[in-house]
């Protein structure tokens, strides 16, 4: 992420500011922080942050980089954080990284103030349930995106950036069951999608105009 995530940067960084919102004198947690680069974009706006994430290396990259930062070795499972502590979570492209990612869903409701709000990206997933991305014609022109078994949960290994990771499909209405079955209430829902400038910069970025790979959530925990 460091080397500038295309995804990111010209895609999802706005749509995720925009969408924490003014976090100035906020706690703000973030579940998947990798070596802390939203944790960093999050503090320089005036919050108070902490990241988890289970992979030490990452931790240790994030404390190195940002030592006013809190950051915590371990899975968004089991967090170590009390009760109604934190005033917004922040899951940034990483459920799909966690294996029970409905227990990750019910600690964050747990540790999210009366309130709160819990701000997702997450791959979609019609695209984690791809088989082969593209089919295309002889000629190589893409003709349409292919799917398969979108009902089943899965995981699949997925290599980029000379990294091998586990990535996990499953289905939209299975994270919305769970984030409703956590009492969360769901106050946004879109697919975001390139801005004509990232266009220009990136043309084959309109692959997303044809099938948008990202969702966002922001779901909010009742009360004050």
């Amino acid at each position: 992420m460091e080397t500038g995530d295309v995804n990111r940067v010209h895609l999802l960084d706005p749509v995720m500011l925009q969408l924490c919102g003014d976090v100035d004198g906020m706690t703000v947690l973030d579940v998947g922080c990798g070596e802390g680069r939203f944790c960093r974009m999050l503090s320089e706006r005036g919050a108070r942050t902490i990241g988890v994430d289970p992979t030490p290396t990452l931790i240790a990259a994030a404390r190195e980089r940002h030592p006013a930062g809190e950051y915590h070795a371990c899975g968004g499972e089991a967090l170590p954080l009390a009760d109604a502590s934190v005033d917004l979570v922040v899951s940034y492209v990483a459920l799909l990284d966690i294996p029970d990612f409905r227990a990750a869903i019910r600690e964050k409701a747990r540790v999210l103030r009366p309130g709160g709000r819990c701000v997702v990206a997450n791959l979609n997933g019609f695209a984690t349930a791809s088989k082969q991305f593209w089919a295309r014609d002889a000629a190589g022109n893409k003709l349409h995106w292919t799917m398969d078994d979108y009902m089943q949960e899965r995981a699949e290994k997925a290599e980029w950036a000379g990294i091998s990771v586990i990535n996990w499909h499953r289905p939209l209405s299975t994270y919305l069951q769970t984030f409703l079955g956590a009492g969360l209430v769901l106050e946004h829902f879109d697919e975001p999608v390139p801005t004509a400038d990232t266009l220009e910069s990136h043309p084959y970025m309109d692959d997303y105009l044809r099938m948008p790979h990202f969702c966002t959530m922001v779901w909010r925990k009742p009360g004050q």
